[in-house]
């Protein structure tokens, strides 16, 4: 590891207890910022809700940290908005963001649209699958924001266990098998090519918040290579200083098949390889194999990554900005 990770580690890298929720609030009094929450939405009616009601119980009735809550639904075909809306969040559907540029399907899709919608300064992103969900994942990733001038971007980080149980030595679980993707995947690939972000624990974790003045002028990947090409933007854009992370505890979700996490790897791997060489770059799809009836049959999917332009450059962006 570099020594300017271990540096890094040693100053950038704090526990959700570090600041107490009364220093946070004193802090956003303080400079008077405001924070939106956004949970990007795919049919997720079974959690949605409770992760709604817990951020307006925690952090908007009982005390005044978030000021808005905004569920962006990506076309759920179950009662997602229903749930979303009933629990106190705005639901905006993500094709009535910007109808100018159709939209096409993807998480970094949501998440682009998102800033049309919200009007914080700091945006906190939330997954929307998440289980027994604590408020600690937002004010803690929030907290180093409002507190330090010099953050930009922070990360959550979290044990993972790859069962409904917490782990234990009884389990045989370990806290990093929820993690596939980011260990077979990212977590080589940043420590060979961008060996400065080797110290982010959770770098696809869906659990992150950053200044507005930065997500606005970064790109966003459609898919799930979102995360990762934010990260590696962001380095190049502030620093690695800038970028920080929060231990939050235990994070609970739906975890997805094997052949789903292979195209996942797969979008992540474009991304990185579109920042390592832009240009000239072979059109990659990935084939996996599902058996049918007449033995394996293949399924290929594309996996060339799309890319929107950072939303500052977005002209509808720009008025809104002015009025």
């Amino acid at each position: 590891m570099l020594e300017e990770v271990e540096r890094w580690l040693a100053t950038r890298s704090w526990s959700v207890t570090d600041r107490p929720l009364h220093r946070i609030l004193a802090a956003k009094r303080a400079t008077g910022q405001t924070v939106s929450v956004v949970l990007p939405a795919l049919n997720e009616e079974e959690t949605v809700g409770d992760i709604v009601a817990v951020i307006r119980h925690d952090l908007m009735q009982q005390v005044p940290l978030v000021d808005e809550i905004v569920v962006v639904d990506s076309g759920s075909t179950d009662r997602t908005s229903e749930v979303a809306a009933g629990a106190g969040a705005r639901v905006v559907h993500r094709d009535a963001i910007l109808p100018r540029i159709p939209s096409v399907p993807g998480k970094g899709e949501v998440l682009w649209r998102s800033l049309l919608v919200t009007t914080g300064d700091i945006v906190c992103f939330i997954d929307a699958d998440l289980k027994e969900f604590s408020s600690d994942f937002v004010s803690g990733i929030v907290g180093p924001l409002l507190t330090d001038p010099g953050v930009d971007l922070v990360k959550g980080m979290y044990d993972r266990p790859l069962g409904t149980e917490l782990d234990s030595p009884a389990s045989g679980r370990t806290a990093g098998q929820g993690g596939r993707v980011t260990e077979l995947m990212a977590r080589p690939l940043l420590n060979m090519h961008w060996p400065q972000l080797a110290g982010f624990v959770q770098p696809l974790g869906g659990e992150y918040a950053a200044r507005r003045s930065l997500l606005e002028q970064l790109p966003f990947p459609v898919g799930y290579g979102v995360e990762l090409g934010m990260l590696v933007d962001a380095l190049h854009l502030v620093g690695l200083d800038a970028l920080a992370q929060v231990d939050v505890g235990v994070r609970k979700h739906r975890h997805q098949d094997g052949q789903a996490l292979g195209r996942m790897a797969a979008a992540i791997y474009r991304t990185a390889q579109l920042r390592l060489a832009r240009g000239h770059l072979v059109r990659p799809s990935l084939t996996q194999f599902e058996r049918g009836a007449d033995g394996f049959e293949p399924r290929t999917y594309s996996v060339d990554t799309e890319e929107r332009p950072p939303m500052a450059e977005i002209a509808e962006y720009a008025a809104r900005k002015v009025a």
